[in-house]
């Protein structure tokens, strides 16, 4: 058993206690002001400030493992068709990619990880804790969830060899049939299960998606214009998806729609410059916006490697107007409500796993270092 003491605790759900103490091993065993009694391996954090591990919710860590033996080809998009629901990040996963120590070193714990948006529907991602020498040791059972995308990158990687989608509409139509298509074969496995029909002949790629259409697999919707965050709510709402809408770069315009329809967001990369059209409106104000709108929201760096500049981009969010607290929930508990992780992640509260990370001040601070992150448990000091 250890114990991290004499410590600034912002637990995430309830009250920061100024001089308290966490007693843990694998799960967190108490929380409380002064000392712990009993035996432990004592951990003085005096002057120290201990939050929840850092999750972002929407990474390429580890699959596409910034580095690649083909020219201008990463492995993390599978160009070879616009729908591809049956990859699985997981078979790209490398334990010894550079990026994961970095990133822990950050704080984080978790993040999760997957195909990235250059298909309509580019298959299945999960979350993953930052330690393991397998895939297997990393991924977190039943975290799975599926990859769709709008906007100019289908269009772009697809478009441009005139093949579907060329256009906005083309992207929104293939989504739509594919989807229809794959409600359709559940319905007939529906049958088969209630013995009221034959088996239907067996398609791998519908069966990637009987649950994301039976609402059993969260569909992650990359959709940074507006015009394709209503379309992506409009095509989620008509198959009853549980979704959730990534980047929401331009949230802002249409706050009052997403609050109105209760749509998660995850926000960002909010440091971007406008590197294609549909980021030209990209405002360092979208996630105070969102947020006073009465949107819920989880902030990321979406990056494969640059996760670890996070706190400190959301540290100039905070600058910006956005609430302190809902930064902090926006990398603790709100991502991993994203990510369907809240019973395990995202606060520090008894029974949890035992993430934290220690920082020697403010964690959204440039002059700030993370200089312990614990992760289940075992300490990590990179």
């Amino acid at each position: 058993m250890k114990a991290i003491t004499n410590v600034k605790i912002l637990p995430v759900v309830g009250e920061p206690i100024e001089k308290g103490y966490v007693l843990f091993d694998e799960k967190i065993r108490e929380i409380g002001e002064g000392s712990p009694e009993g035996e432990f391996e004592e951990i003085d954090g005096e002057g120290k400030v201990l939050i929840p591990g850092l999750i972002d919710p929407h990474t390429h860590i580890s699959t596409f493992q910034g580095r690649s033996t083909l020219p201008d080809v990463k492995e993390g998009n599978e160009y070879s068709s616009p729908i591809t629901p049956y990859v699985r990040g997981i078979d790209a996963l490398n334990p010894d990619d550079i990026a994961i120590a970095r990133t822990r070193k950050a704080g984080f714990t978790t993040v999760y990880t997957g195909p990235g948006s250059a298909n309509v529907i580019g298959g299945v991602g999960c979350s993953i804790k930052l330690r393991g020498k397998t895939a297997d040791d990393m991924v977190i059972p039943g975290s799975e969830m599926m990859k769709m995308a709008l906007g100019e990158n289908p269009k772009r990687f697809f478009g441009l060899e005139k093949k579907l989608p060329v256009t906005r509409m083309g992207v929104a139509a293939l989504l739509r049939k594919t989807l229809y298509e794959a409600k359709a074969y559940s319905d007939e496995l529906l049958d088969y299960e209630n013995g009221d029909a034959n088996r239907p002949t067996p398609d791998f790629e519908k069966e990637a998606l009987v649950a994301v259409v039976r609402g059993k697999q969260r569909c992650r919707i990359h959709a940074h214009r507006a015009d394709d965050i209503v379309t992506a709510c409009r095509v989620a709402k008509e198959f009853d998806l549980d979704f959730v809408i990534e980047h929401a770069t331009e949230g802002y315009k249409v706050k009052d729609y997403l609050a109105e329809n209760q749509v998660r967001c995850v926000v960002g990369p909010t440091m971007l410059s406008p590197v294609k059209l549909e980021l030209w409106d990209i405002r360092l104000e979208n996630a105070k916006e969102l947020s006073e709108a009465g949107v819920v929201i989880a902030l990321t760096e979406d990056t494969d490697y640059n996760t670890w500049k996070l706190p400190i981009h959301v540290g100039v969010l905070i600058r910006e107007g956005l609430d302190y607290d809902v930064a902090l929930r926006g990398l603790t508990i709100e991502a991993a409500r994203i990510l369907k992780l809240e019973d395990r992640l995202g606060s520090i509260e008894v029974g949890k796993d035992a993430d934290l990370a220690l920082f020697d001040g403010d964690p959204f601070s440039n002059m700030t270092k993370c200089v312990m992150t614990i992760i289940d448990g075992e300490i990590f000091r990179d």
